[in-house]
């Protein structure tokens, strides 16, 4: 049996988990197509990106708890984390094409940028409201100089789409990575410290 849900499609999320032999269970909150952002993934106005990133994971889990509600299934906590790539100040998102993919590797060719992912926890309600428990993962990540054919092959192999910074560690992109000062897990998607921290609080044990 399951000891909570997974409000998130990512593959790497759920390996992630499997690897700490969590028991959980994959919840879509958009289960009609087409498929879009079960969040608005759109940055308020005066919202920084650390603000934009713990809301989002926020939103998905609280979302998560409703959809159990609406669709009458067995109450128990929901997990979910959203991750953002920072540099210079500008948040990079999710690459909306090859173009796009590719800006952002020349932006962080050669360069160290920050990477933050949010992990929330959602507890089904006792009362009028949900409770919500985040946490927040920071590190940085060091990438050598890419040349602009790499880019481009790298591009061309479809990796970067749904990816933070249009980059995959675990994947091809990790001839990339130089350095990183922090937590690889988080870097991947989700921090399995900080996870392991919110689900135990929730009386979760995962040893």
């Amino acid at each position: 049996m399951s000891d909570f849900y997974l409000a998130s499609h990512s593959a790497r999320r759920r390996e992630l988990l499997r690897q700490i032999g969590a028991r959980f269970e994959t919840l879509l909150l958009r289960v009609v197509p087409p498929r879009g952002p079960d969040i608005s993934e759109q940055l308020r106005q005066g919202e920084s990106p650390v603000d934009f990133v713990v809301r989002v994971a926020r939103e998905k889990a609280e979302q998560g708890v409703q959809a159990l509600a609406s669709r009458s299934m067995l109450l128990k906590p929901v997990l979910s984390a959203d991750t953002i790539v920072i540099v210079d100040g500008q948040m990079l998102g999710k690459p909306q094409d090859a173009q796009q993919a590719a800006k952002y590797l020349e932006k962080l060719s050669g360069r160290t940028h920050e990477v933050r992912t949010a992990v929330a926890l959602a507890l089904p309600p006792g009362g009028p409201s949900v409770t919500v428990w985040t946490s927040l993962s920071t590190s940085h990540v060091t990438l050598r100089t890419i040349d602009a054919a790499e880019i481009a092959r790298y591009c061309s192999s479809g990796e970067p789409f749904d990816k933070a910074g249009g980059y995959a560690i675990q994947g091809r992109a990790a001839i990339f990575v130089e350095r990183i000062e922090g937590s690889y897990s988080g870097v991947v998607g989700l921090p399995l410290a900080e996870t392991a921290s919110l689900l135990a609080r929730a009386g979760v044990r995962l040893l």
